[in-house]
């Protein structure tokens, strides 16, 4: 069973496996540098659906279904499955598992949501709760400007320290009894929520990055292990500003990430070339690039032993017109193969 260590960290002593996985992108994720591990690419971002609320639960529906394909699963052998987005009462994930008929627990994590849930799947598995669970998360870009930003057709000017929000799901398959070839969940570390007074809702990195360097800073000291035991430590979507930040922030606590650090939101996409502004951003970057990317890289065992670290703010459209600072979490998971 399951042995806390320190003070924020629980170790897996049974090692959950993540038995599958699938990531689903829009067109503009496509593009980018991994185009060619994502499952599916879509080229049309409305996904023949009539919203882009619609669209977004289909990322998350059929994300599920291909990685329960590659367990050999069907629905019915999920005991639970843990989602959730950036959507007002989570509707992307209600509405697009709705049809599922397995037992739900939605979540907010803001853009953690993907280590969320991949944890809470893991730990349930884990306490012998259930056999398997799954974990899914999705962000979609014109949903997410409706509700967070302004409408499309407003055309603003994004701030170079902006994000560009993924489209996009990622899904996983948690459970026992996979081959070799299947990555284990050796621990756990919840993140505490941290708040330097960041009201910048175009500058997300600059807010969540305290909550990484908190959480990484946390595991190691649990677990007393350096930066270097490990081959690559990958937060979810801090960008270049959010990233550049953790470096120097953890760099202050004698810890130096800098030579196996990577970003999602700096993965996915060329910035460059894409005009992504600091990089992506949303549920379902670190959703898509964990879940494809990464994922294959565990089961070819190029990665051996990395920290994922999902990072997200937990703010509202609401809490910002209110003039309240944006606080930060991040997740972390301990993943080897």
């Amino acid at each position: 069973m399951a042995k806390r260590v320190g003070t924020d960290t629980v170790l897996c002593e049974t090692l959950p496996q993540i038995l599958s996985s699938a990531a689903i992108v829009g067109k503009k994720e496509g593009e980018g540098p991994l185009q060619e591990h994502f499952d599916l690419i879509h080229e049309d971002t409305t996904l023949c659906e009539k919203s882009w609320e619609k669209a977004e639960s289909r990322l998350q529906s059929e994300a599920l279904s291909r990685a329960l394909d590659k367990a050999v699963l069907a629905p019915a052998d999920v005991q639970v499955i843990f989602a959730g987005d950036l959507l007002n009462q989570c509707i992307g994930s209600a509405f697009g598992l709705r049809s599922s008929n397995i037992p739900f627990l939605g979540q907010y994590g803001a853009c953690s949501t993907m280590a969320q849930t991949i944890a809470m799947a893991s730990l349930f598995v884990e306490g012998g709760i259930a056999r398997v669970a799954a974990a899914v998360t999705s962000s979609h870009f014109c949903s997410a400007e409706r509700q967070f930003r302004f409408p499309l057709e407003y055309g603003g000017v994004r701030a170079p320290t902006s994000q560009w929000t993924v489209t996009g799901a990622g899904a996983a398959v948690v459970g026992h009894g996979g081959d070799e070839s299947c990555p284990y969940v050796r621990a756990v570390t919840v993140g505490r929520i941290v708040d330097l007074g960041i009201k910048d809702a175009n500058n997300m990195g600059a807010a969540m990055a305290p909550a990484a360097c908190s959480t990484i800073s946390a595991f190691l000291r649990d677990t007393g292990t350096q930066p270097q035991d490990y081959d690559l430590i990958l937060t979810g979507d801090l960008g270049y500003t959010g990233s550049q930040l953790l470096i120097d922030l953890l760099k202050r606590e004698n810890i130096d990430i800098h030579q196996n650090h990577a970003d999602c939101g700096l993965l996915i996409f060329d910035r460059e070339k894409q005009d992504v502004k600091a990089g992506g951003s949303g549920c379902g970057c670190a959703g898509s690039v964990f879940c494809s990317y990464v994922m294959h890289r565990l089961c070819k065992k190029e990665l051996r032993n990395i920290l994922f670290i999902a990072t997200g703010a937990l703010m509202s459209p609401t809490s910002s017109q209110q003039g309240e600072s944006i606080p930060g979490i991040a997740h972390l998971l301990n993943i080897c193969s």
